[in-house]
């Protein structure tokens, strides 16, 4: 059985096929699925989906893009919310240093923030990095302490040297659709090099539907294409390194 451990459930490309997405995302083994939030109003939106569903579980969190909103008043709604039995983690929170995106300063400041946060209520988190792993990993390295929960690179599309320096700090290799794509031969080969002890399972649906899917909505019933992928790739049983991955989840998000 596996986990999607990064959803966006409450995106409006499901509308109000949730239940359906979530019911054939059961029928494929996905046992359970971790809904993720990016700014505060999808975080009301992610716990109170959890409600409904009893396999389904959240992370929230801040994405660096709606940074602009962030006050004190966000930060307590985010801690309110966050204690809630089945919010399992902060998250997604990172940086993006697109260019369409806020300034860099202020997404490191609400980064830190809310790894505060993590740390506080003794939660891992769920990180997002584009475009910025040097400033990430600075603030790791300075923050060392935030991270003693525990964490996730979601959707990991970094360097092996990336990878080694996230390893090194504890940290775990989220792995979705990008790794089937034909033209990713960089990170299939960086994956292969990756401890299965350090690895999950995502789908970051309803995006980066993962091959032979591409071109459709992506569904978290889609995950058992991406660790078939991966058991290919590392020359590993897929039930077997499926095992390893759900041993992985529980000991990270508690579930």
């Amino acid at each position: 059985m596996f986990v999607d451990t990064h959803a966006h459930l409450t995106d409006k490309m499901y509308g109000d096929n949730v239940e359906e997405v979530v019911n054939k995302a059961n029928q494929s083994g996905v046992e359970k699925i971790i809904t993720s939030s990016v700014n505060i109003e999808n975080a009301k939106d992610c716990v109170n989906l959890t409600k409904i569903y009893s396999n389904v579980y959240s992370s929230i969190g801040i994405y660096p893009e709606y940074i602009y909103d962030w006050n004190r008043e966000q930060c307590d709604t985010l801690i309110r919310l966050a204690q809630d039995k089945k919010v399992v983690a902060i998250g997604e929170i990172g940086l993006q240093f697109t260019a369409d995106m806020p300034d860099k300063e202020g997404q490191k400041e609400v980064l830190v923030k809310q790894m505060q946060i993590a740390y506080e209520l003794r939660k891992p988190m769920v990180f997002h990095c584009r475009e910025a792993y040097g400033a990430i990993l600075e603030i790791f390295q300075k923050n060392r302490q935030l991270l003693k929960y525990g964490g996730t690179m979601h959707c990991f599309n970094g360097s092996k040297e990336i990878a080694k320096e996230l390893l090194k700090m504890g940290l775990y290799i989220s792995v979705g659709g990008v790794s089937t794509f034909k033209n990713a031969n960089s990170l299939k080969e960086t994956l292969k090099q990756i401890p299965n002890e350090n690895i999950l399972f995502e789908t970051d649906s309803p995006y980066l539907t993962p091959h032979p899917y591409r071109g459709q909505i992506n569904m978290p019933s889609f995950l058992p294409t991406i660790a078939q992928n991966l058991s290919i790739l590392k020359d590993i049983d897929v039930e077997d390194l499926s095992k390893l991955v759900r041993e992985n989840t529980r000991r990270l998000f508690g579930i």
